[in-house]
C-alpha cells in the first residue's frame, strides 16, 4: 500500500517517528509524498531520500545527538557569555552541526538539492519571523529571489529545525529587487522552525488534483503525543532559563487537540516523557522511544481499511460543507 505521509516536529522525540516508519514498513507500506516540521522533516527528507525505518534506527544509535549542542568561547564564560550570544547570534547554538550532519547522511543516498529528489516529492515547513509568513519549501523560497531546485535540502532542514532563541536563526538577504535606498537590515529576512505556524500539517497533500485514472492515495499523519516528565525544570542561570523556555514553547505542542476528522488518519505516538531538546537521552531511552513508535504504528494498522479511510473522508468532507452553508 502506498500512502502520504506527514511527520509533526518535536525535537528528539521524532526517534519515535522512525520507529513507527519501521512498522509502517514491515507492513508492506511504501511512501510517496512526505513533509514535516522541524524534526519531522528530517525523517520525511531521509524517507524521500530512500532511507528506511531500520537504517534510521542504526543512524539513531550511532549519533550522539549533544554534538549538535556545539559549544564556543562565550559559552565558556559563565551566566553572561549564553547571553550574550543569544543577544549577538539570536540563539544559544550555531545549528551548523545539524545541517551538516543530515547533509551527509542525504549526499550518501545522492541527494544534495531538491532538483535531486523528484517533483513534490519532500515538503518542509519552516516560519519566517521577519514577515510572519508559513513556509511550504522548496517552493516558497521563490520569494527570495532563490530558485527552488538549487535549495539545498539539509538548509531546509535547517530552517525548519532552527528552535526560536535555542538555534542560530537563519538568516536569508533578499535577491529580487529591493526598494530603493532599503537599508541593509531591512534586506534580511530571519527563518526559524515551522513548529511556530504549523507543527502538525496535515493539510498539506489534501489540495491535490487528481490525474484521469488516478487513485487518491491515504494521508496518514505521524503525531508525537505526551508531555515530557513531571519534573520541574531546574532554572540557575541565563542558559537553563532558556532551555525551560524552549521545552516548554515545544512541548506544548503535544497538549493541542486534533479534531475527530484528523484522527482517523493520525498515529499518535507516546513520547515516554521526553523532553523536546533534551539531546543528552541515552540509547537505551532512544530505543523505549523507537519501540513507542512501532508499537503505535502496529496499534493503528491493525485496525485500518483504505476502505474505511475513503468513507470517513466522504464524511468529514461533507461535515466540513454544511458548516461553510452555515
Amino acid at each position: 500500500m502506498k500512502v502520504n505521509a506527514v511527520f509533526e516536529g518535536g525535537g528528539v522525540k521524532a526517534i519515535g517517528l522512525a520507529g513507527a516508519v519501521s512498522e509502517a514498513q514491515k507492513r508492506g507500506v511504501t511512501f510517496d509524498k512526505t513533509a514535516g516540521t522541524s524534526s519531522g522533516s528530517i525523517v520525511a527528507a531521509l524517507l524521500a531520500a530512500g532511507y528506511t525505518g531500520e537504517e534510521m534506527k542504526q543512524i539513531i544509535l550511532s549519533t550522539p545527538f549533544t554534538k549538535f549542542l556545539k559549544k564556543g568561547w562565550l559559552h565558556q564564560i559563565r551566566w553572561i557569555g549564553p547571553a550574550v550570544r543569544l543577544f549577538v547570534k539570536k540563539g544559544l547554538y550555531a545549528g551548523e552541526e545539524l545541517e551538516y550532519w543530515i547533509y551527509k547522511l542525504l549526499l550518501a543516498k545522492g541527494i544534495r538539492t531538491f532538483a535531486d529528489l523528484p517533483y513534490n516529492r519532500l515538503k518542509i515547513i519552516a516560519s519566517d519571523i521577519s514577515l510572519g509568513k508559513l513556509l511550504v519549501l522548496p517552493d516558497d523560497i521563490s520569494r527570495y529571489g532563490i530558485d527552488p531546485h538549487k535549495l539545498t535540502v539539509a538548509k531546509a532542514i535547517r530552517m525548519s529545525t532552527s528552535i526560536p532563541y535555542f538555534f542560530d536563526p537563519v538568516i536569508i538577504r533578499k535577491k529580487y529587487p529591493r526598494k530603493k535606498k532599503e537599508k541593509f537590515t531591512d534586506q534580511l529576512v530571519y527563518v526559524v522552525d515551522g513548529g511556530l505556524l504549523s507543527n502538525f500539517p496535515l493539510w498539506l497533500f489534501d489540495i491535490h488534483e487528481l490525474k484521469p485514472g488516478e487513485k487518491s492515495l491515504p494521508t496518514l499523519g505521524f503525531q508525537l503525543v505526551g508531555r515530557g516528565s513531571n519534573e520541574p525544570n531546574r532554572i540557575v542561570g541565563p542558559l537553563s532559563m532558556f532551555q525551560a523556555l524552549f521545552s516548554t514553547m515545544m512541548d506544548a505542542h503535544d497538549e493541542r487537540f486534533i479534531e475527530d476528522h484528523k484522527s482517523f488518519r493520525t498515529i499518535k505516538i507516546p513520547t515516554l516523557g521526553v523532553h523536546t531538546t533534551e539531546f543528552d537521552l541515552t540509547k537505551e531511552r532512544s530505543l523505549e522511544l523507537y519501540d513507542s513508535g512501532m508499537k503505535a504504528a502496529a496499534k493503528f494498522f491493525n485496525k485500518w481499511s483504505y476502505e474505511d479511510y475513503l468513507a470517513k473522508c466522504k464524511k468529514t468532507d461533507a461535515t466540513a460543507r454544511a458548516l461553510v452553508r452555515q
